[in-house]
């Protein structure tokens, strides 16, 4: 049988551990130029990665929080009362006996080690702010393909990673992808070379540990022509009084003939602020999926990209998001179609329940003088009870002729009828309304691995069901 991948453990209290450690690298709580200069030195950079962030920083502090964010961020989120670096030991291990003790056993309990011999073709497990262990199969790395954290991929392959880095996600894009330039850390670099087709997945696995703390991992993956690839991202955090913030920045970059699929599902605890920008180019006849899951979190707001830059280029979106009590779902795509003969795919599904709220934010745009594109755009919610919300914040802007775009949106609440007969039938209401969303969602959790499908069912009873997280 084979065994889920560790995109999440399916029982909170599996999840909900942390252990006090010392850490060898803490720049101290809050930011300031004192702590990038810290951050760098710590890493020891160049003078240009040195500049850069700098710059950063000056931009993130000159930018105002976006204004759709406002109302959903509260004062226990301040940048000043924040961890913006720790390490137990910057360089990650290849074996998994010399990790260190503490963080081994985080990763032992989640289940790392046996979901890397039995299921994935590399592995990446980030603790806090750097990677602990990263390993990817022999067969591939005789192949050329790369997968490594991000600060080896700055350091052994400056050609491809200065390249393609901040190419497509700029310092200025938005108040946090400023901030994650100036302090990130971690993630992932990846590069698969013209022609090789890995058929496993690679995956990461972020891990926040400590509290009034933030993970900042940049992620460039490079698919050159012809290639292949699959990447698994999974996040937990235990659950803390303080606000914690995750502010990624990912970059895609599909190659001509090239394709990407990259999975996310998040289960973060209900205080984290997930604040990432996830960005894809797409070339000549690429395709490149994102499919997304977030489940938990106080605030999510993520859009993933995808600039559909070359001629037959294809990009598609699937997402679902689940907003229980106390939690904000800000969740979209974006097309962006600068190429002709270019499709898009869009579909969003969004549950609510309690006082959550699920919003769906997308844009589509054709530019000038193209012809032959075309969108689909699917946004269907659910809400739970009285008191959940959904809305959907649609932007279409098309240029020129030839062009097809559709966008199809729904509102529906559980049948209360249903309800009723299934319960006739000795079903508790809790797992009639379980049920009743898997319904409702089955049709994109298909889309998942098989391994992935099962869990994302069982975390949806979990967040149906809160009598089961015992």
């Amino acid at each position: 049988m084979t065994p889920s991948p560790i995109a999440f453990p399916s029982n909170v209290e599996h999840s909900d551990f942390h252990f006090d450690m010392p850490y060898s690298f803490d720049a101290g709580i809050g930011l300031n130029h004192d702590t990038i200069r810290y951050i760098s030195a710590a890493k020891d950079e160049d003078q240009w990665l040195r500049t850069f962030r700098l710059q950063a920083l000056e931009t993130f502090l000159a930018m105002p929080i976006p204004k759709i964010l406002k109302a959903h961020i509260a004062d226990d989120l301040n940048f000043d009362k924040i961890r913006y670096y720790l390490a137990n030991n910057q360089a990650p291990q290849r074996s998994w006996d010399d990790v260190p003790a503490e963080i081994k056993t985080t990763f032992d309990r989640l289940g790392i080690p046996d979901h890397e011999r039995k299921f994935l073709a590399g592995i990446e497990a980030q603790f806090d702010s750097e990677a602990a262990y990263n390993r990817i199969q022999d067969s591939l790395s005789k192949k050329g393909v790369i997968f490594v954290d991000s600060a080896i991929g700055l350091k052994k392959y400056p050609e491809i990673f200065k390249k393609y880095f901040a190419s497509i996600v700029p310092i200025g894009d938005n108040k946090f992808s400023a901030l994650n330039s100036a302090v990130f850390s971690g993630g992932s670099f990846i590069y698969v070379p013209k022609g090789v087709k890995i058929k496993q997945p690679l995956q990461a696995y972020f891990r926040i540990n400590t509290q009034n703390f933030g993970q900042f991992e940049r992620t460039l993956i490079v698919v050159d022509e012809d290639a292949e690839m699959t990447y698994m991202e999974g996040c937990t955090a235990p659950r803390f009084e303080t606000a914690t913030l995750h502010s990624a920045v990912v970059e895609l970059i599909a190659l001509k003939n090239a394709k990407i699929q990259y999975i996310t599902v998040q289960n973060w605890s209900n205080n984290v602020y997930n604040l990432v920008t996830k960005r894809s180019i797409a070339h000549e006849n690429a395709e490149i999926r994102w499919i997304d899951c977030n489940i938990g979190s106080k605030l999510t707001v993520k859009y993933p990209a995808i600039l559909l830059a070359g001629e037959k280029s294809r990009g598609e979106v699937l997402s679902i998001a689940l907003a229980s009590d106390n939690q904000t779902q800000i969740t979209g795509a974006k097309m962006i179609h600068l190429a002709r003969n270019t499709t898009s795919n869009i579909v969003s599904k969004s549950i609510s329940k309690g006082n959550g709220l699920a919003s769906y934010r997308g844009v589509i745009h054709i530019k000038k003088n193209l012809k032959d594109c075309n969108n689909n755009t699917q946004c269907d919610a659910l809400l739970i009870d009285h008191f959940s919300r959904s809305d959907t914040y649609p932007k279409i802007t098309v240029y020129g002729n030839q062009n097809r775009v559709q966008h199809e949106a729904s509102v529906s609440k559980i049948d209360e009828e249903r309800l009723y007969y299934l319960q006739q039938r000795g079903i508790s209401q809790g797992q009639a309304i379980s049920l009743c969303v898997n319904g409702f969602v089955n049709e994109l959790i298909q889309e998942f691995p098989i391994e992935y499908s099962v869990e994302l069912k069982r975390l949806i009873d979990l967040e149906m069901n809160p009598k089961n997280q015992k």
